[in-house]
């Protein structure tokens, strides 16, 4: 398992067990954002979810709604975090207004 903490926005591995003490203090939100019964989280995991690749996928966007349909994308920088997360907020609450 390659686990990492943030230095400012920067993902830094750390193959030390004090990690699990960094992320359990950490303020690992990249973004939220909430409209009615949505809300769309990104953080940083601390865990690469790239099992079978060489780069680390650190980040995760969800999508959370109260019919329990939920999303899931993955990142590698805080960068593509906060554009993905802006991305995915513009296409899930726009979606939510259009009248079929």
């Amino acid at each position: 398992m390659r686990t990492y903490v943030l230095d400012g926005k920067t993902p830094v591995p750390e193959p030390d067990p004090t990690w699990a003490q960094w992320l359990a203090h950490a303020d690992r939100c990249v973004a939220l954002t909430e409209q009615g019964d949505v809300s769309v989280s990104t953080v940083f995991l601390g865990i690469d979810h790239n099992h079978f690749g060489p780069t680390p996928l650190l980040f995760e966007t969800m999508v959370f709604r109260a019919d329990k349909s939920n999303e899931t994308v993955h990142y590698s920088t805080w960068e593509e975090a906060e554009k993905g997360h802006a991305e995915m907020v513009k296409r899930v609450l726009s979606k939510r207004y259009v009248v079929s």
